[in-house]
């Protein structure tokens, strides 16, 4: 059976057709005070339950449906719950910079997620694969590098493209796609002087008359995928396209978006767009619907679920 919360409907309902099966009917809401309300409104004693919450924005909000829903799921006796968790927020607080007074929030959510009940977690392209760690249950972490690359290869010829890694640190997700893509790959040096601030500093690679395939894990603010697509331009660049998984997008991502000189952005749909992004031009979106039901098919069937994604 397959339930969701709020956070994400209309994904949860892809993944339901994909699979064949109806949604799990359940009124997730809150009282007067704004503390979240679950009811499950389905027998699920003994069943096998797949939940579908990304802890999004709001991310308080959504992450406690996610607690409550699975504490509600245990509580009425399933089976089994697996957390479907398409975007895992809290990911990029994974450590404690060197005499820094800061949580590892990271490894909060997940002991919370563990201790709310959840027998397993699945997450999509996670920013640290180290956070798999902090939980106390199984977790898979799969990738949307399939539809990237099939989106890529549908859309252009590797003579003509060069990946690009916004910063050293996505250097491992991009030359992982440039080596699928059988193309070269360009790594952009970034300072980056406070929070949510980007300054592209250096440039590694020749992109002269290339089309520049920026490859991250997510865009939030937008900044570092402007100013990279800006860098690229000035150094002869012919078109900027950002392929990123997670469309975060907050603050003011959407007016550096039109502002910017990048030629479009790709998504996925592990988190809903805005009307406002919608209404860019620059954003398409792809599905992760049928990747994740499939997912979800292989793991009820006890098959292979690593044979289905490149990392």
């Amino acid at each position: 059976m397959v339930f969701a919360g709020n956070a994400n409907p209309e994904l949860a309902q892809a993944i339901a057709a994909n699979l064949g099966v109806p949604m799990g009917r359940a009124n997730v809401g809150s009282f007067s005070d704004g503390e979240v309300m679950v009811e499950i409104m389905e027998n699920v004693r003994g069943r096998d339950i797949y939940l579908i919450q990304p802890t999004c924005q709001p991310t308080a909000e959504n992450f406690m449906e996610l607690l409550v829903m699975i504490d509600a799921l245990k509580r009425a006796s399933a089976y089994r719950v697996t957390s479907i968790i398409p975007y895992f927020g809290y990911a990029r607080q994974d450590r404690r910079p060197r005499s820094a007074r800061v949580p590892i929030t990271s490894k909060v959510a997940a002991r919370m997620i563990s201790v709310a009940g959840t027998d397993r977690v699945v997450t999509v392209d996670l920013h640290a694969d180290q956070i798999q760690g902090f939980f106390d249950v199984p977790v898979d972490n799969v990738y949307a590098s399939p539809l990237t690359l099939a989106d890529i290869w549908k859309h252009y010829t590797s003579d003509e493209i060069i990946v690009v890694s916004p910063d050293v640190g996505g250097v491992v997700r991009a030359r992982a796609i440039a080596k699928r893509l059988d193309c070269e790959l360009a790594i952009i040096d970034k300072r980056r002087p406070r929070a949510n601030e980007a300054t592209v500093m250096n440039l590694i690679g020749d992109v002269d008359g290339k089309i520049c395939v920026l490859v991250d894990d997510m865009i939030d603010t937008a900044g570092t995928l402007c100013s990279a697509a800006g860098a690229l331009k000035d150094k002869g660049a012919q078109k900027v396209v950002a392929y990123c998984v997670h469309p975060v997008l907050s603050g003011k991502a959407v007016d550096n978006i039109n502002n910017s000189r990048i030629d479009e952005i790709v998504v996925t749909d592990t988190i809903p767009l805005s009307q406002a992004a919608r209404d860019t031009g620059r954003i398409r979106q792809l599905s992760v619907a049928q990747m994740l039901a499939e997912t979800i098919r292989r793991m009820a069937e006890g098959e292979s679920v690593s044979s289905l994604y490149v990392d």
